[in-house]
Order: structure tokens, then C-alpha cells, then sequence
């Protein structure tokens, strides 16, 4: 999954971003239940994308 800009997200409808949000919340926890296993980094890059699509709905 590539990284979500500020400009992406804004250019989406409601229903996208909210289908998107859920999508990254599950794969956060996915990411957390393999971060034993691997790097998580991938965990750091999801929670900014989340904390940008909570930002812009505010």
C-alpha cells in the first residue's frame, strides 16, 4: 500500500474515506500481530496515514 498525501485524501468523497480508515485500522492491528515477527516500521506509516484522514475530517 502506497502512502497517502493530504491532497489524496481530499480529493475522495465521505463514504471513500471512511471505507478507507477502516481498512487501515485493520491493518494496524494486522501490522501489530506481525511486528514480532518483522520490522514496524509499517506500523509508524499507518498511524500517520490514519492521523491525516482524522485530521481532515475534523
Amino acid at each position: 500500500m502506497a502512502t497517502l498525501k493530504f491532497k489524496e485524501i481530499k480529493k475522495m468523497n465521505k463514504q471513500g474515506i471512511n471505507k478507507k480508515l477502516k481498512e487501515l485500522k485493520i491493518e494496524l492491528i494486522k501490522s501489530k500481530v506481525n511486528a514480532s515477527k518483522s520490522g514496524s516500521s509499517r506500523i509508524k506509516e499507518i498511524k500517520k496515514i490514519i492521523a491525516r484522514i482524522l485530521t481532515l475530517n475534523k
